[in-house]
């Protein structure tokens, strides 16, 4: 089977096109990612527009199936997890500032 660069779907800090060159490779991610901050901080910043020129170019690595699946294998992932924990407000005491007495 012939292989394909595509970004990753368990590797997905930004975009996981650095993700992608990595399980392509078959190396680890974390190599890859350290390896372009150096290369970045070396070169005065260039590498970041090749980035996004990465971002933009490789294609996905998701299924066309379901288009809001991306990075649902991601163990940092959490689908929906601000709606599902809500916590009743407070009801804040009423102050009385027309109280002159004290001067």
């Amino acid at each position: 089977m012939k292989r394909k660069l595509t970004k990753s779907r368990t590797n997905v800090i930004l975009t996981g096109t650095l993700g992608g060159i990595a399980e392509y490779f078959g190396i680890d991610a974390t190599i890859v990612r350290i390896i372009f901050v150096l290369i970045t901080f070396g070169a005065a910043f260039s590498p970041i527009l090749l980035y996004i020129i990465m971002a933009l170019i490789i294609p996905s690595g998701r299924s066309n199936s379901r288009r809001d699946d991306y990075g649902h294998e991601n163990p940092y992932y959490r689908s929906n997890s601000y709606g599902s924990q809500k916590k009743e407000r407070k009801e804040a005491e009423k102050v009385d500032d027309d109280d002159w007495s004290d001067f």
